[in-house]
């Protein structure tokens, strides 16, 4: 069981926390990461993509020349594709990308890549994330005392409001409970901070033993 350093909002050591193997210290398979970042991808896609094919745009259904005896081409239709405002041939339909990989698959691959931070040393854990008010320079200050100026994802409860407003307006920081936490914004960022309630509502959730809950979210 690893164990890792508990910190304050000024980096100063207040404790330690041991972390669960099964979720902090896994075999880590960077090749599941492709397969659940393709899915959450997909699954955003619109889907709304949408073209009229010939026998849809507007135009007569008059054959434009006779079919023999004038050396040109056996045209038909004013609407075919070869013609300006005909229709397209083969054209995109409104359709839904989304899919999801095995449950087993998206919770061994979230595991992977949190495993990935502690392995790495990019894996902060505070006791409290208290804010005195909402203000994202206050927000940057403490992130800077962190060591965590680069881009970070920031797990808490949804409860800490301070930091859900200060966090919502900067470009290369990201808030997320630990109920969304998911591998494709874990992959997008540098460090990862979390308070130490984070922590446990995450082992509780990706545990191996007794588990049932989603392993990632999309």
């Amino acid at each position: 069981m690893a164990t890792v350093d508990v910190y304050n909002m000024k980096r100063e050591k207040v404790g330690s926390l041991d972390l669960a193997d099964e979720v902090f210290g896994a075999e880590i398979k960077e090749h599941l990461f492709w397969e659940v970042v393709k899915a959450q991808l997909a699954s955003r896609r619109q889907g709304t993509a949408s073209a009229k094919e010939r026998s849809a745009v507007s135009g007569s259904t008059k054959k434009l020349y006779k079919q023999k005896g004038t050396g040109r081409a056996r045209h038909g239709s004013i609407r075919a594709p070869i013609y300006v405002g005909g229709g397209q041939a083969h054209p995109p339909r409104p359709r839904d990308w989304s899919y999801r990989p095995p449950q087993k698959v998206r919770a061994s691959a979230l595991r992977s890549a949190l495993s990935k931070f502690v392995k790495e040393g990019r894996f902060v854990v505070v006791d409290r994330i208290d804010l005195p008010e909402i203000k994202t320079k206050g927000l940057l200050s403490a992130l800077g005392t962190l060591k965590a100026e680069k881009k970070t994802l920031v797990v808490d409860h949804r409860s800490n409001e301070n930091l859900v407003l200060s966090i919502r307006n900067c470009k290369d920081h990201q808030f997320l409970p630990p109920e969304g936490v998911n591998v494709y914004d874990l992959l997008r960022h540098d460090t990862l901070v979390l308070s130490k309630d984070a922590v446990k509502a995450l082992e509780q959730r990706l545990v191996l033993t007794g588990s049932k809950s989603d392993g990632d979210a999309e």
